[in-house]
């Protein structure tokens, strides 16, 4: 059976709110458009975060029901969109199922919208600097620390794919510091559709991205909520100029 609020809660609702202090999803707007959507989103951030790889099998359609809470059916109806567009294969017999296509980044590549994809980094910039907004001044101790390995380890990284999971941690790992469980799943739909529809930056793009996450925290760990903002600003820019 389906969870109806599933694990991520459900994304068809109006307008934000705040429950114990932190961000409640079960009343934000903004997540997948359709169940479909939800499902390609959540597979395009399970391959950046290399939870799953090209030529990868992918869970059941039932466990991914479960997981996003919404009907089999769609789930079904949205991996079998999948296969047509050629990001997913489907293989029969007792090895079979649904895998990650091979070549799943050529065929993104061809998805890329520009206009959507600056229209999605813009909602991420709203909601990032909303969530420092918030939380300036109010961070427990200790809160931050997962955060500051995160950067640590992009500063140490090599391989691009790496530098790439651990810019996605930082910021699914930013939303629930800041906004709770719920905004991490939020901001999950948010990347995975970025990942589908606009290209991966560059290995430099990222580093310099990674100072301006050193500089969040720092602000952050002080309680400087102007500077703070700055800094989330500062990272859509950052490796650009």
């Amino acid at each position: 059976m389906v969870n109806a609020a599933g694990k991520f809660g459900p994304y068809n609702q109006a307008v934000p709110a705040q429950v114990g202090g932190v961000w409640d999803t079960r009343v934000l707007a903004g997540r997948g458009t359709t169940g479909a959507e939800l499902v390609r989103s959540r597979i395009a951030l399970r391959i950046r975060l290399r939870s799953v790889a090209p030529g990868d099998r992918l869970p059941d359609a039932g466990v991914l029901a479960e997981e996003l809470g919404i009907s089999e059916i769609t789930v079904r109806r949205a991996l079998e969109a999948m296969c047509q567009d050629g990001l997913l294969d489907r293989r029969r017999g007792r090895s079979g199922g649904t895998f990650v296509a091979a070549d799943w980044d050529a065929v993104v590549a061809v998805l890329h919208d520009a206009d959507e994809t600056a229209s999605l980094e813009s909602f991420h910039l709203l909601l990032e600097c909303g969530l420092v907004s918030h939380g300036a001044g109010e961070v427990p101790d200790g809160r931050l620390d997962g955060l500051r390995t995160l950067v640590e380890e992009l500063d140490l990284a090599e391989d691009p794919a790496r530098l790439l999971e651990l810019e996605t941690r930082f910021h699914l790992d930013l939303a629930e510091a800041l906004g709770g469980a719920g905004i991490r799943e939020f901001a999950a739909d948010l990347l995975g559709r970025q990942c589908l529809l606009g290209p991966a930056p560059a290995p430099s793009v990222v580093r310099a991205r990674n100072r301006c996450h050193a500089d969040l925290l720092d602000e952050l760990t002080r309680g400087a909520m102007d500077p703070a903002v700055h800094a989330v600003k500062a990272h859509r820019h950052a490796g650009l100029n």
